[in-house]
């Protein structure tokens, strides 16, 4: 039902997400991706490396890596698919917001529901270097 490609969203070294292979209908449960769930004060050690970047909380004192195509689904703030956890389970399940085409890219929304609009953690860095520059360039322009 879902495969891994190239994908033009990402920037990352491997520019892979997940695409539709069929038709997939809204609500449809199209993957359930098992968890490998550990404590959040072992999450330091996770941020020294890549993994750090694919992570997703899991419940109030974990964080979990997911198996399955679950850790390459790309961002987006108007998703097509949304994720729920499934704790009984230990799994994170992955349905259709709304129809998705054969062909389609799979998007979620990192921040974990489907109309949340914060700014990605990813992108608080490059934020805070972008409103120093404006700050910076107004100093300049003495205002």
């Amino acid at each position: 039902m879902i495969e891994v490609k190239q994908s033009p969203l990402s920037d990352g070294e491997f520019n892979r997400g997940v695409f539709a292979k069929q038709d997939i209908p809204q609500g449809t449960l199209f993957h359930e991706a098992p968890v490998i769930p550990y404590p959040n004060e072992q999450h330091e050690h996770i941020e020294k490396t890549l993994l750090a970047d694919y992570a997703f909380n899991y419940g109030a004192n974990h964080s979990a890596l997911l198996l399955g195509y679950g850790m390459l689904f790309n961002h987006s703030y108007e998703p097509n698919t949304y994720y729920e956890l499934n704790f009984d389970q230990h799994t994170v399940d992955f349905y259709a917001y709304k129809d998705i085409k054969a062909g389609e890219e799979l998007l979620i929304n990192y921040n974990g529901e489907v109309d949340n609009d914060d700014p990605l953690w990813f992108n608080e860095d490059q934020d805070e270097d972008e409103e120093e520059d404006e700050d910076e360039q107004q100093e300049v322009n003495g205002k």
